[in-house]
């Protein structure tokens, strides 16, 4: 199956739609489908059966060409408007910066909520290397190669705020969108709350880790606001850029690989990149805990809470991840169609689907993975949706996008959805790994009336 029918657009979640491609087609491509069309719904239309947003651009002929972008991507890098700033915020703090902006922040820059918990956030990036396997997408590169971040709970804020991305991977990912008119850096603009290589805090074995796998073609830094929430609350996050399945992953040398999966025509994608991406968690989670951690805070962290949350194609992997590493306690899917099976025996350990509702709504027939695997989740298991949401919602770029001025289509403002992210996954971590009772996560909760508790057996959510 052709990438680009593989992966066409983010879609408008329940309001459906169609979709306008846009953009050049590189010499060597295929031609792209003119004018607007019905979103496909492929069982392995891994992104559009998610939910298409605005537009895609046709997918490339070579790994540094532009390729696919999800909607929510592009629109996440329009120019800001000069007029226009953050939005209200509920209340103000006591300097008097409204609450969610951060203290110094230009106006009309894109900026990230400030996390909610009593510790500075630290982060920094390592460069891995898998000697024991060839890249899954480019066989010619004999190891397999990584950028990670990680976030974590700092001993005090440092001098210097981390970059969300740099200039020139938010470059590579404009030109893939073919928008004119938007300055370079755009995206790279985007004010975060961690600061650059800050001394790590805590003790010896005492801080849980989760590990966050974005969707496909965007980078790591697309779930930054939830990274910095869960180091504010004292967990270890890291971050994984899954080499040449996104637009630009920049490597300490200078190199910037694109997304050569992008390019695959096979019927089996989705389960190959599943598995990838168990295979790449694995290997982050052998270099980081243990005596010989590739991080200098390696020993902060407790190997016995480990847990993992994605989003869309980073959702699906979490489950095969837990089948393959029993290393990993608890796991979340942030709508994310399942491309492989969770087999007859079953999945034992905590696991929470949370997803749009409509699409991710029991019986609803737009993605049956969930219903399937769902009688195959032997353990504590919770099905949430959230009305009003889309498929950018889990991630930075619905907050990004409205910020400013663009509607991705959602019914929540960006603020609120950045809110209900932090908060449902906050709480199944602290419940699974901290043994913390969650009130949150029981039944619904009337400061969260957005948020449903589905019964697949009923096929109802309230």
């Amino acid at each position: 199956m052709p990438y680009e029918d593989l992966f066409p657009a983010l879609g408008a979640g329940s309001r459906g739609g169609h979709v306008t491609r846009t953009g050049h087609r590189p010499s060597g491509t295929k031609p792209e489908r003119s004018g607007a069309g019905p979103v496909p719904r492929g069982a392995l239309a891994v992104v559009a059966a998610l939910l298409a947003l605005v537009v895609a651009a046709p997918c490339a002929s070579t790994p540094a060409s532009a390729s696919t972008v999800p909607a929510s991507v592009a629109t996440a890098t329009v120019a800001v408007p000069a007029s226009a700033g953050p939005p209200a915020a509920r209340s103000g703090t006591p300097d008097g910066t409204p609450s969610g902006t951060p203290a110094g922040a230009p106006i009309g820059a894109p900026y990230l909520p400030r996390p909610t918990g009593p510790h500075p956030v630290g982060t920094t990036s390592l460069h891995l290397r898998d000697l024991s396997r060839p890249d899954p997408w480019v066989p010619g590169v004999k190891a397999r190669e990584l950028m990670v971040s990680l976030w974590y709970p700092a001993k005090s804020p440092g001098g210097r705020r981390a970059p969300y991305m740099t200039p020139k991977e938010s470059e590579l990912v404009l030109k893939g969108t073919g928008m004119t008119g938007v300055p370079a850096d755009a995206l790279s603009r985007t004010r975060t709350n961690a600061f650059r290589d800050a001394s790590p805090a805590g003790r010896r074995r005492g801080l849980p880790l989760v590990v966050l796998s974005p969707g496909f073609t965007w980078p790591r830094s697309s779930l930054t606001a939830l990274a910095e929430e869960l180091a504010s609350r004292g967990y270890v996050v890291a971050g994984i850029d899954h080499t040449y399945e996104t637009f630009a992953t920049t490597f300490p040398d200078g190199r910037v690989t694109t997304c050569a999966a992008c390019e695959l025509e096979t019927d089996d994608f989705g389960g190959k990149a599943v598995k990838s991406r168990a295979a790449d968690t694995s290997f982050v989670l052998a270099e980081l805990v243990g005596p010989r951690s590739k991080w200098r805070g390696g020993a902060l962290i407790d190997p016995s809470r480990i847990a993992m949350a994605g989003q869309s194609l980073g959702g699906a992997s979490v489950a095969e991840t837990m089948l393959k590493d029993p290393r990993v306690r608890a796991g979340i899917n942030m709508d994310g169609q399942m491309f492989a099976p969770i087999p007859v025996s079953g999945l034992a350990r905590p696991f929470m689907f949370l997803g749009v509702r409509g699409p991710h709504s029991p019986g609803s027939g737009e993605d049956p993975t969930w219903d399937r695997d769902w009688r195959h989740l032997t353990g504590w298991k919770r099905w949430l949706v959230v009305t009003g949401a889309v498929h950018a919602s889990f991630t930075d770029y619905d907050l990004l996008a409205r910020q400013i001025g663009v509607d991705l289509g959602g019914a929540l403002s960006g603020p609120r959805t950045v809110e209900i992210t932090r908060g449902y996954v906050r709480a199944f971590f602290d419940l699974h790994l901290r043994e913390r009772p969650q009130a949150l996560l029981r039944k619904p909760s009337p400061r969260h009336p957005e948020v449903m508790f589905c019964s697949p057996e009923t096929k109802t959510c309230g």
